[in-house]
């Protein structure tokens, strides 16, 4: 994978420059992590299709880069096709990145072929109470409660069931301190409430929604419950795997993408 930088940004990514194919993954991470999330996907995929892999701004190599609204990261992602001259992909968002990878299938419906949404909650008004509303804008100041080591310890611990995953989120955690972790949680959580709105994907694009079964963070699973009975996009449970699917459980999570792959491709 070569790293790149987005023109007249500090965004960075990641591609597979040598890939032929036609079809374009596109990884969005969760909060607090980077693009490091996807590397098992990315061994696994890197040699079938094109891969771009970026962090999001305010994360990872992307920490220059100020966060800014969904629709904002969106914008950028389409940038970073346009730049590559990719006109379509799969977009595949983890927990946080569910929510630009929903928001460039809102915008751009005639460049996304499908959508993953793994471990991660819908835009929708519908979907979340006012107390939920009101225990989102409690995560950021609530996360500076906690002591640095105890804090990182306990966010790795409650979203792997693996020790490869722990560790891994342990190294993502590592690089940041307690107030860049707390601001990174804040202003991921309360752009979301600002910017939630009802959105209704174009009939033509496919979506997964992937959940492991045993994640227990916030109520991702409720939401992800709602989200298939009010759309009948198919769930899929994640056998032995917490919030943080795709590394607990690699082999299964990239055996459901490639299957959808294979799904997009028959349409």
């Amino acid at each position: 994978m070569k790293e790149k930088i987005l023109d007249n940004t500090f965004i960075h990514y990641w591609i597979n420059d040598h890939s032929t194919s036609d079809i374009c993954l596109f990884f969005s991470h969760g909060v607090t992590a980077d693009h490091r999330c996807f590397q098992r996907q990315d061994e696994f995929f890197k040699e079938k299709y094109k891969i771009i892999n970026w962090d999001i701004p305010m994360h990872g190599q992307s920490k220059k880069e100020n966060f800014i609204f969904y629709k904002e990261c969106a914008l950028l992602m389409k940038r970073i096709l346009d730049k590559e001259k990719i006109n379509k992909v799969v977009l595949i968002g983890l927990s946080l990145g569910g929510y630009p990878s929903q928001m460039f299938a809102h915008l751009y419906p005639g460049s996304t072929m499908g959508l993953v949404a793994m471990d991660t909650t819908p835009f929708g008004l519908k979907y979340y109470s006012n107390s939920d509303i009101f225990l989102l804008k409690q995560v950021g100041w609530s996360t500076k409660c906690f002591p640095t080591n105890l804090l990182k310890k306990s966010m790795a611990k409650s979203i792997s069931k693996i020790k490869y995953s722990y560790e891994l989120m342990m190294e993502m955690l590592n690089e940041s301190s307690k107030d860049v972790i707390a601001r990174q949680m804040e202003i991921a959580y309360s752009k979301f409430i600002l910017e939630n709105q009802d959105i209704k994907l174009d009939r033509d694009i496919l979506v997964l929604l992937l959940l492991g079964d045993s994640d227990k963070t916030g109520k991702i699973k409720q939401y992800c419950m709602a989200w298939q009975k009010e759309t009948n996009y198919p769930l899929h449970i994640i056998k032995n795997a917490s919030h943080f699917s795709n590394s607990d459980n690699s082999e299964s999570v990239n055996d459901e993408i490639e299957n959808f792959i294979k799904k997009i491709c028959k349409v």
